[in-house]
C-alpha cells in the first residue's frame, strides 16, 4: 500500500503550500511564509509532512529526458504472469531506459514508459521487456507529441479555495 495520503486528505493550507511551491519551485521557506501570510514553522512543518507522506515526489521527474539525449518517449503495454508481476518489476527496475511503471487495468497488466535516443535503441529496450521472465507479450506505442502536460494547478486551485 501506498503511503500517500487518500483522496481529500489535504487541506486547504496544504494546497496553498502547493501551489505557492508549483509556481516558484526555488522559493525558500521564509519566501512562501511571507507569500501566504503563515508562520515559517508552519510551512516548514507542512512541506516536511508533505515530503514524508510521498506527496511531494521526487526532483527528476522534472527533467526533460530529451535534454538528456533520449528524445524517444514510448509506452510499452505488458501483460505478464500474475504470479510473477514482483519479479518482472524487479527486472524491469534494472533496464535504465525504463523511466516508469503502473499496473493498470484491461487486457494489459503494466504501462511501461521508456525513453530512447533512437528508433534502434527504442526497439532493443522493447527487446529487453519482452525478455524478462515472467512477460508473456507486449505492444510499444511511440509517443508523437506531449499535447496536455501533467497538471494539478486546478486541482490545487480547488483545493486552496475551500479553506
Amino acid at each position: 500500500m501506498s503511503n500517500v495520503r487518500r483522496a481529500g486528505a489535504l487541506d486547504a493550507t496544504d494546497a496553498r503550500v502547493l501551489r505557492a511551491l508549483n509556481e516558484e519551485p526555488r522559493a525558500t521557506v521564509l519566501a512562501l511564509a511571507r507569500r501566504l501570510g503563515i508562520s515559517r514553522n508552519t510551512v516548514q512543518a507542512r512541506l516536511a509532512k508533505l515530503e514524508r507522506e510521498g506527496v511531494l515526489r521526487p526532483f527528476e521527474s522534472r527533467i526533460d529526458p530529451a535534454a538528456l539525449g533520449y528524445p524517444l518517449t514510448a509506452f510499452v503495454n505488458a501483460e505478464v504472469e500474475q504470479s510473477r508481476l514482483d519479479e518482472v518489476v524487479r527486472e524491469l527496475a534494472r533496464v535504465d531506459e525504463v523511466v516508469e511503471v503502473i499496473g493498470v487495468s484491461g487486457d494489459m497488466d503494466l504501462l511501461v514508459r521508456v525513453i530512447a535516443s533512437d528508433a534502434d535503441e527504442l526497439y532493443h529496450v522493447a527487446g529487453r521487456i519482452l525478455a524478462c521472465p515472467g512477460v508473456r507479450r507486449t505492444r510499444t506505442s511511440l509517443a508523437m507529441r506531449e499535447l496536455l502536460p501533467y497538471r494539478l494547478t486546478q486541482v490545487l486551485d480547488t483545493l486552496a479555495d475551500d479553506g
